[in-house]
């Protein structure tokens, strides 16, 4: 995962302070501290590996001495029983590091293995359909999980407001689509400026003016692909999206359509964790002479 490590670092210590405050993990302290063993995270379903590095960094914060093996990359498919980490020291400060572990792994995992499901499914129609996030994220969680996307194979629309300029409904309730492109232009010169449309009038307004992309928003297929060929009349290079309840099922038609660009909320706000467990390899045992 190519998530800025200050991210990761701050992310896995509000985790492990949910589970630690204020009195630390009771139960662990009732083994002997000087107890290693060896346990490994597995696959108990298939899916795509995201993560690790999450994964990584809450053993770590918990006890810098335990020994952390990534044996699956994120991006990596799984089946039942693959093995994706393996960790050796106390057992005490593993078992304290589990859940965390194991909630960033699980939750990731489970948004690249919904991603990667999608991408396969447009893939099998279109070879120029690009699959997207949103902005639909978990707070505090939006660069995990955009990793977690491009782990499954999906793309990133923009991480957020400052990124690209994105002209919605709300925003023409006191300007028209024309003034809003020439306003951004004139502002922002280069940068990527998107329209919202409901309705393929808007969708010519929004081409004629200069918009790098339109967005084509809880249109069928039919409708879509009808409002690209009219958009890519007056100006051929501009970029079609579609958004609004995309699923696997519908995605390939979409795809098939001809659309460019297909925005998927449900991959980071829906997609259900991916079942993994920490299982012991060997039986622990006291360290010492």
């Amino acid at each position: 995962m190519d998530t800025p490590h200050h991210l990761v670092v701050n992310a896995v210590r509000l985790a492990l302070a949910e589970d630690l405050e204020p009195l630390g993990d009771l139960t662990a302290s009732l083994l002997d501290p000087e107890t290693t063993g060896t346990l490994v995270v597995v696959a108990r379903e298939a899916g795509v590996v995201a993560g690790q590095a999450c994964a990584v960094e809450a053993f770590a914060q918990v006890d810098p001495s335990i020994a952390v093996t990534v044996v699956a990359p994120d991006g990596t498919q799984l089946a039942p029983g693959d093995v994706l980490l393996r960790v050796s020291g106390r057992l005490a400060p593993i078992l304290t590091a589990e859940r965390t572990a194991l909630n960033f792994l699980g939750h990731l995992s489970g948004v690249a293995t919904a991603t990667r499901a999608v991408v396969d499914a447009v893939a099998a129609v279109s070879s120029t359909t690009t699959v997207l996030d949103t902005r639909k994220t978990t707070p505090g969680l939006r660069s995990l999980e955009k990793a977690a996307v491009r782990a499954g194979g999906g793309r990133n629309h923009r991480a957020n407001l400052s990124d690209a300029i994105l002209i919605k409904d709300n925003h023409l309730g006191g300007l028209s689509i024309t003034e809003a492109v020439n306003r951004a232009r004139a502002a922002w010169p280069g940068r990527f400026v998107e329209v919202e449309c409901d309705e393929p009038a808007q969708a010519i307004e929004a081409a004629t003016a200069g918009a790098t992309a339109i967005l084509l928003d809880n249109m069928t297929p039919a409708e879509a692909g009808e409002a690209a060929i009219l958009a890519r009349s007056i100006a051929p290079g501009i970029l079609v999206e579609v958004s609004g309840g995309i699923t696997i099922m519908t995605a390939p038609a979409y795809a098939a359509a001809g659309i460019d660009l297909l925005s998927v909320g449900a991959l980071t706000h829906s997609s259900p964790r991916l079942d993994l467990g920490l299982d012991l390899v060997d039986d622990p045992t006291p360290e010492g002479p």
